[in-house]
């Protein structure tokens, strides 16, 4: 049965709720203060929360600013106090919806198997979504449990997707978490960054070349639109992509056909196209240097990957994966940061996002002495601001 937790420091109130959620086939359980409902929460979590707003010590509003963001279930909060200031604090923290005192029970309840409904799914999206990721695509924070959802429900449709964020936010361990739990996992998974590869050459490496296609050519070569064949491509900096071949990647995601370099034969393909860029495409589409309607061909479905810096609640989880992955890796003996040096990398603006956590935990595993890492530990310019001493019993 869901269990129904309410907070409210009137008796009657939680009697009479108590009372309809049974009814309803629920599991209620009451406290009369915010302080108690946090300390049951280490042992238990509910399926759905009502809080009173004006309460003794922590008020509804308080507790809902120390629980949102950090918790896997809705709350609703009930007030007589139906003011636009109250009203609109309470969805600003997060609150599902705003009971008003006094309240009809089937409402109330109508309500509760709303919160449960939407429960329910996000959960199970979430798993799957989490199921979906790599192990680097960590992350309770809000922004990261609505692309695990995004992942989900994104995965097994098809659809063409385009990843969009900074530099180093893990844009590739997406498209591999879309390619895994795709109708097309069991295929090839082929991953190209379009950047790094010569303009004269990528149309070659995009599309193949016969022998003799041009100097250098000696043998026939398969591009990555048929090594991808029955899989998933990835094309990592879209943005880069030349004008030129913008205009025949379009023409291959249309027709799902193309020749190869200096080739007469028509190819076809059944690849699912997966692209990724750091970039505004809308304002090079602006400036003529992205065609628009392969922008619209690629982003029938945008994920966007939050920074590092909007989501520092990860920060702590992504450290110890990469500081224990970077030991296993170098066959060191696991090392784990101090709370100070935890405290010192929250703060920091990390401007590589992920890619530059994880590089500095591989510099760490190998470089800092013993097997915890103190603030002293970190590089100069990661000092700033941060207690330096390492703590006496150390």
């Amino acid at each position: 049965m869901s269990t129904v937790w309410i907070v409210d420091d009137d008796r009657g109130v939680r009697v009479v709720l108590s009372a309809a959620m049974r009814d309803a086939g629920l599991t209620p359980r009451e406290f009369s203060d915010a302080e108690s409902a946090i300390d049951a929460l280490a042992a238990e979590t509910p399926a759905v929360m009502f809080t009173d707003v004006r309460m003794p010590g922590s008020s509804g509003l308080e507790l809902l600013g120390r629980l949102a963001g950090t918790v896997p279930f809705p709350i609703i909060v009930m007030s007589a106090f139906t003011d636009v200031a109250t009203t609109a604090a309470a969805f600003r923290h997060g609150a599902f919806d705003y009971l008003p005192k006094p309240f009809d029970l089937d409402s109330a309840v109508a309500m509760a198997e709303r919160a449960l409904a939407q429960s329910l799914q996000a959960s199970e999206e979430t798993t799957k979504g989490a199921a979906l990721a790599d192990a680097e695509l960590i992350g309770s924070s809000a922004g990261m449990r609505d692309l695990f959802r995004a992942i989900g429900r994104v995965a097994a449709s098809g659809l063409s997707v385009l990843i969009t964020g900074e530099t180093g936010t893990g844009k590739e361990l997406v498209a591999r978490a879309l390619h895994r739990e795709s109708p097309r996992a069991k295929a090839v998974f082929v991953a190209m960054n379009t950047a790094a590869i010569p303009a004269d050459l990528l149309e070659s490496e995009l599309f193949g070349h016969e022998a003799g296609a041009f100097t250098g050519a000696t043998r026939r070569h398969a591009g990555r639109f048929e090594q991808a064949d029955g899989g998933t491509l990835f094309l990592d900096e879209i943005g880069d992509m030349p004008l030129a071949l913008q205009t025949r990647l379009l023409r291959v995601l249309a027709a799902g056909e193309f020749y190869r370099v200096g080739g007469r034969e028509l190819i076809r393909s059944d690849v699912r196209v997966i692209a990724a860029t750091h970039q505004d495409l809308e304002a090079k589409v602006e400036r003529g240097e992205f065609r628009a309607d392969l922008l619209h061909r690629l982003d029938v479905v945008r994920l966007s990957l939050p920074p590092l810096r909007e989501r520092r609640d990860d920060i702590a989880a992504l450290a110890a994966h990469f500081l224990a992955q970077a030991s296993v890796d170098a066959g060191l003996e696991p090392k784990r940061f101090a709370a100070g040096a935890l405290a010192a990398l929250r703060e920091l603006p990390w401007p590589g996002n992920v890619r530059q956590l994880e590089n500095l935990c591989r510099r760490l595993a190998v470089l800092a002495s013993g097997r915890q890492i103190h603030v002293a530990d970190l590089p100069p310019a990661m000092r700033q601001g941060a207690p330096a001493q390492r703590p006496a019993w150390s």
